[in-house]
């Protein structure tokens, strides 16, 4: 830039490196000349928009404008104002002595709102006709100005948005700001002018540190009251720490998360501020407010951070069991969101197209493209599986589509317990799955062994892409509808990048479970449902996710046993014979096992082992033609005669029919717990 010269003024200067910086809103300059030269319909532009987003910088803009076209400016900032209709009409008594035509510039509009109705109704109708006005404010004009039918024509509403990518790397160069770190930059700040400025600032002047994060606490402070103009009540600090962490945020979150009775007014607050964008869902801050929010609380209270998080994640996780579909998923795409900026948890995830991209079960035409596309990422030997699976399990497929109803991504989610043993050598990936199972805790009769074989983006593979983004979602509606689950494994190329990832998300790669397709090296991730079950394992990841701790151990300890089908029967029988013996009942197997640890709030006991038998005892009563059986097992185990023999005796029956009977209901009592062990089911707690 060329010297300033002698004769300039400070003021020169000033208007000078401001207009060297400013960049974008072409189009809003457009605007605003074409009314200063009479060609557009429009008396007053309405600007509006958050805190930061460069309302401020675009009326200069406006005003070097209307000084080059000979316009008189008169400039006002609503702070500056007494907001009655006597000290606005005396800030503006002087707009009447102007001869020739007249730009009238408000700042900070919002602060006028007392007087908004006589700015529109009474004084500007008394401007010159050719008079131009710009009123700039967070918030969007009253409903009034539309309501009135004249109003709707000589009113232009502008809502400034973040600068363009491109607009923001030619800031940062007329900054001096090294490209090296544009992209970063740029990232950080979403394009948000304010928040652009400092950044430069701070890295152009050489005040952060080379690898530091440039977003210190001083700078996320500054950017908070640039945000929040207003001191918030308690609960409405809350709501805006909640609808930082939230994808969006809605009355029923908030009284959960607020633990509100009513939370009407709070969301009133939240969902009207600048800053917040109301959508079918929800509402939700513009991206950079809520980054700032999150890493404002995080630094400042990390405790209070962890307390927000744990109770946005539990209201979304509560209403998974009540929806389907896309419903679910779309809840589930909000729980994950919540993990975001973790730095603990981090997995290549496309945010720009997190949530607006659902997998969908593949249909009967899919099958060639699904192979085509399996075997332009894989080549011809991964093509040559995936057509097996879709021969055996076609229901096993799940694709992404394009928006013209083309396949984009290809998830093959397949279950192998059903393959017959030594029927996998033809897929090496699910070979070595089952392989593992058998090593370590095979499934029991019943279970399922699910493998996620393909995750296949026709763009991206398995970088950051919708198909990616959906893989985690597709798998958690998985887990959450499948009760039977034993172990769940998912195959991916290039396994060294996602180890550390899976160690947080408790699925380590299996050792020894590399496999080889056509030359192309692929690792095995595995978790076993049965030793940490679905909800706790969710609350293992989140701990850990808060506690930046991979290491952190589960929480139920000891861990569940995994018992065979035979050695369950056996301890169930054991258990039967010690029903009235605590001190043998608290050494019984089953009370390591999946049918009391997940489904009994406090560590399980002999009295827990007691109650669940009692009502697997009583469930005989629910078939009349099991009278006879139930009353064997009641005098033998519940009401014991002396002996089996007096026992008979006392029902009046022949040896015979009442061994028959006896064992006829004790394999009732073993099938109805068995079917809790691997199924699930509720077991009350007395």
């Amino acid at each position: 830039m060329a010297a300033a010269d002698a004769s300039d003024t400070l003021g020169d200067l000033l208007a000078s490196r401001r207009r060297h910086r400013f960049v974008g809103r072409t189009a809003h300059r457009e605007l605003f000349r074409a009314a200063l030269a009479g060609t557009s319909p429009f008396a007053v532009l309405y600007v509006h928009g958050p805190g930061g987003i460069g309302k401020t910088q675009l009326l200069d803009a406006f005003a070097d404008d209307a000084y080059r076209a000979g316009v008189t400016v008169m400039r006002h900032d609503g702070r500056e104002l007494t907001p009655t209709v006597a000290g606005t009409r005396a800030a503006l008594a002087g707009i009447a002595d102007v001869d020739g035509p007249v730009v009238l510039l408000m700042d900070s509009y919002d602060h006028l709102e007392p007087v908004d109705g006589w700015i529109r109704d009474g004084l500007l109708p008394t401007l010159p006709a050719g008079t131009v006005t710009v009123l700039a404010g967070r918030n969007p004009p009253d409903p009034a100005w539309r309501a009135d039918s004249a109003w709707r024509d000589l009113l232009r509403v502008v809502s400034l948005r973040n600068l363009t990518s491109d607009e923001s790397r030619t800031y940062l160069q007329r900054c001096g700001v090294d490209p090296a770190v544009h992209d970063e930059l740029i990232g950080i700040s979403h394009g948000h002018p304010l928040t652009l400025s400092l950044l430069a600032d701070t890295v152009a002047g050489g005040d952060a540190e080379p690898g530091a994060d440039p977003m210190t606490p001083d700078l996320v402070g500054v950017l908070v009251r640039r945000f929040v103009d207003v001191v918030p009540t308690d609960p409405q600090r809350r709501a805006l720490e909640v609808s930082a962490l939230a994808r969006v945020t809605t009355e029923a979150l908030l009284r959960d998360a607020l633990g509100l009775d009513d939370a009407t007014d709070v969301f009133a607050w939240l969902r009207h501020l600048s800053f917040v964008e109301s959508g079918p869902d929800g509402a939700s801050p513009h991206d950079l407010a809520r980054d700032v929010l999150d890493r404002d609380l995080r630094w400042r209270d990390p405790q209070g951070y962890a307390t927000v998080f744990r109770r946005v994640r539990a209201h979304i996780h509560e209403r998974l069991a009540t929806l389907r579909g896309h419903e679910q998923q779309r809840a589930l795409f909000d729980e994950k969101f919540v993990f975001r900026n973790l730095p603990s948890i981090l997995s290549p995830v496309d945010w720009d197209a997190w949530g607006r991209r659902y997998a969908e079960q593949a249909r009967p035409g899919d099958r060639d493209a699904i192979i085509a596309l399996v075997g332009r990422a894989e080549g011809a030997a991964s093509a040559a599986i995936a057509r097996r699976w879709w021969e055996l399990q076609p229901e096993a497929f799940h694709v992404l589509r394009r928006p013209d109803g083309d396949v984009q991504g290809v998830l093959g989610l397949v279950e192998l317990a059903a393959i017959a043993d030594g029927g996998l050598a033809w897929d090496p990936g699910a070979a070595a799955a089952m392989a593992h199972t058998r090593a370590t805790a095979p499934p029991r009769p019943g279970e399922l062994v699910t493998l996620t074989r393909f995750v296949v983006d026709a763009d991206s593979y398995q970088d950051p892409s919708p198909t990616l983004n959906a893989t985690p979602i597709l798998t958690l509606q998985r887990y959450l509808q499948q009760s039977n689950l034993s172990w769940d494994f998912l195959a991916l190329a290039e396994p060294d990048r996602w180890d550390a990832y899976f160690a947080v998300a408790d699925l380590p790669r299996v050792e020894g479970g590399d496999f080889m397709v056509a030359g192309r090296r692929y690792g095995l991730f595995a978790h076993d449902f049965r030793q940490v079950g679905v909800d706790a394992w969710l609350e293992l990841v989140t701990e850990r996710a808060l506690a930046q701790d991979p290491t952190l151990p589960p929480p139920a300890a000891p861990q569940v046993l995994v018992l065979s089908q035979p050695d369950f029967t056996d301890a169930v029988r054991r258990a039967l014979r010690d029903l009235h013996r605590p001190d043998l009942l608290q050494r019984n197997p089953l009370l390591r096992a999946r049918l009391l640890r997940e489904r009994i709030d406090a560590e399980p006991d002999a009295d827990a082992l007691r109650a669940c038998l009692e009502q697997a005892i009583d469930a005989l009563r629910d078939h009349p033609r099991d009278d006879k059986l139930l009353r064997a097992v009641d005098r033998t185990y519940v009401r014991p005669a002396a002996t089996q023999e007096a026992a008979a005796e006392v029902l009046g029956l022949p040896w015979s029919t009442y061994r028959r009977h006896l064992t006829k209901g004790v394999d009732r009592i073993v099938s109805w717990l068995w079917e809790r062990e691997v199924y699930g089911g509720l077991i009350e707690q007395k």
